[in-house]
């Protein structure tokens, strides 16, 4: 059945056990002697208002946010750019950040009491500079614990991944590459089985050209601007291009290197200002995959900007985008229209179920990017003890206990000793974004419901697949994934029980192929070869079946096997019914061609032991 991942911090108690010893027994004193008039009795801070006014070099800003640093306190200023924040302290100062759409982030520092302060704002730029040079991933890593995340992410093996290098350029794993096909030409040649044949791919297909892949996979790849649609596409001949001056070269995946090599990287994403959909349409262009649909804000030599989903950073290069938190940031790159097929849109199918629903339902960010705490301390229970008391108690812990409660309801972005603040859970974001190649992620959104039974003479076999987590169809993405439910009926000796009604999963399903089942997966065909199911996607394809689970819904079936094993043996003896849901990456055909060793992952089984009375006479 699914799983649930779990996120955990790590411990370091060496270094610091005779101080937890010591914090431990004063909770310990506090929560058996004390008492919650003691907890009443301490003192607390005294606070006051402070007001102030934002301003750019026009004058006052409305409707600019202004925020206490890392807490729910924050207000909106009037017309007159004036705002008022509550409750700060007036021993100790805090600071003040201000933000508006279009703006870096401005701050102060003030204090209860503190006569008018003042916020100035600065307008970001919003004119892309595509010459701009891109900074690697590993500099964020200075700072940020999320980089070691991010390389373990699919997006940050984009460019390199061996599956998409090799269905670009019709190689297989040790680069041993297929005959060009002549498709190009309209005229395919019809495959000799006796040629070596290592699988599809785009370059077999179109030598000279370089197709639009990079416009996802490698989108730091060129100088080209984001909207430049010749180059992006790569339509043209190669020829073509060479001989006109007014059309750009083509974006190869085949020529990432560098930070290029990085495929979608931490600055790529945080420089996406808005994401441009289709006229009338809820989706992007067809005509506009990735970086076309992009609007990213490149700024001019000697300057930076950094978007993302904290409203409240004090640091110069900053701003917030609201964009970086909702399902639209995902959709350039998650729907695929070749001509009129639709060959991908995990972001449609999100649109189409019940988590696109503003109130009660969910982004892409919540399953994909979920909040989760680091504590650099490994001691949760006394932690979360210590938030307790300062919950019930209403009041402010003596520093020691107050630290601890806050540690457990706050993490950081920002390492600490490179001067990171904690902040509240629902502002940290895991950056691994688990997908297709993380088993607990995988069967946390998919269940399988398996009944058995012997009637009249026959084992009756019924099973129930349910979407219950993705936010999307199971699966989705490349329809090149598939899941399997598999169905066997074995006797009391282990022979194979005659299956007399049911689907059998088809030859596409290799290994499986002729077993009871059903496959979840989308087949297309190849309009030109009737190749069926076509693995070159790139080609004109048409849909022929769409079995994929959508958001929620079940998929039901039912087996009937004869009750009797091989030899003509009595029927209604013991039977033992076995059902597995398989999840592949690839059909097994295309792997072996490829040599791909993704192994098939176990979703669920389920395993009935089934006892009857020998049939009468």
């Amino acid at each position: 059945m699914g799983g649930r991942r779990k996120f955990q911090g790590g411990s370091n108690l060496s270094g610091k056990l005779a101080r937890r010893v010591f914090m431990f027994i004063l909770l310990v004193v506090v929560l058996v002697l004390g008492s919650f008039a003691a907890i009443f009795a301490w003192p607390q801070p005294a606070t006051a208002s402070v007001s102030g006014t934002v301003r750019d070099t026009d004058g006052p800003v409305e409707g600019a946010l202004v925020r206490v640093q890392t807490t729910g306190n924050h207000t909106y200023t009037a017309a007159d750019g004036g705002f008022t924040i509550e409750g700060l302290s007036t021993a100790e100062s805090v600071t003040l950040v201000a933000w508006a759409e279009g703006y870096i982030f401005g701050w102060t520092e003030a204090r209860g009491g503190d006569i008018e302060v003042e916020i100035a704002l600065h307008p970001h730029n919003t004119v892309d500079n595509a010459v701009y040079d891109w900074e690697p991933s590993s500099n964020c890593g200075e700072c940020h614990p999320s980089y070691t995340e991010w390389e373990r992410d699919a997006h940050s093996q984009a460019a390199v991944n061996i599956r998409f290098l090799t269905m670009y350029n019709g190689t297989d794993v040790e680069g041993n590459r297929s005959r060009n096909s002549n498709y190009d030409t309209g005229l395919p040649r019809t495959r000799n089985p006796d040629d070596p044949y290592f699988g599809p791919g785009f370059k077999v297909d179109f030598p000279k050209r370089d197709g639009n892949c990079a416009a996802c996979h490698t989108p730091m790849a060129s100088k080209l601007d984001a909207d430049n649609t010749c180059g992006w596409n790569g339509c043209h001949m190669q020829e073509t291009e060479d001989a006109s001056d007014e059309l750009p070269d083509g974006v190869s995946p085949n020529e990432a290197v560098g930070v290029a090599a990085e495929g979608i990287s931490c600055d790529f994403c945080h420089k996406i200002g808005a994401v441009r959909f289709y006229t009338d349409s809820v989706l992007p262009d067809p005509a506009m995959p990735g970086i076309l649909s992009l609007t990213l804000y490149r700024p001019k030599s000697g300057e930076d900007l950094l978007m993302g989903t904290v409203d409240d950073v004090s640091r110069p290069k900053d701003s917030f985008n609201q964009l970086h938190g909702e399902s639209a940031f995902c959709a350039a790159c998650h729907y695929h229209v070749n001509d009129t097929t639709e060959i991908y849109n995990s972001y449609g199918e999100w649109l189409e179920s019940a988590y696109s629903d503003a109130e009660d339902g969910a982004t892409c960010q919540n399953c994909h990017m979920p909040t989760a705490p680091r504590l650099a301390s490994g001691m949760e229970t006394l932690v979360q003890t210590a938030a307790w008391l300062e919950n019930a108690s209403g009041r402010t812990l003596p520093a020691g206990l107050g630290e601890l409660a806050e540690r457990a309801q706050r993490s950081y972005f920002v390492y600490p000793e490179k001067g990171g603040l904690y902040r509240e859970l629902d502002q940290i974001h895991v950056h691994d974004m688990p997908g297709a190649d993380d088993e607990l992620f995988l069967r946390s959104a998919i269940s399988l419901e398996v009944s058995a039974d012997i009637d009249d003479g026959e084992v009756v076999v019924n099973a129930q697949v349910t979407n219950t987590g993705a936010g999307h169809h199971y699966p989705t993405g490349s329809p090149l994934r598939q899941v399997l439910l598999v169905v066997r009926v074995t006797d009391g000796d282990g022979y194979a029980l005659r299956l007399l009604e049911g689907d059998v999963l088809p030859d596409w399903a290799g290994d499986a192929a002729g077993e009871a089942g059903q496959g979840f997966v989308k087949i297309l065909r190849d309009t030109l070869t009737g190749e069926e199911p076509t693995f070159s996607h790139w080609r004109m394809v048409e849909l022929v079946s769409d079995t994929r689970i959508p958001a929620l819904a079940t998929r039901s079936s039912s087996y009937r096997f004869e009750a009797g094993g091989e030899g003509g043996r009595e029927s209604g003896g013991a039977a033992k019914v076995e059902v597995k849901l398989i999840f592949r990456r690839a059909f097994q055909q295309l792997q072996a061609w490829k040599g791909w060793e993704d192994a098939d992952i176990l979703l669920a089984s389920e395993v009935i032991d089934l006892e009857a009375a020998p049939a009468g006479p």
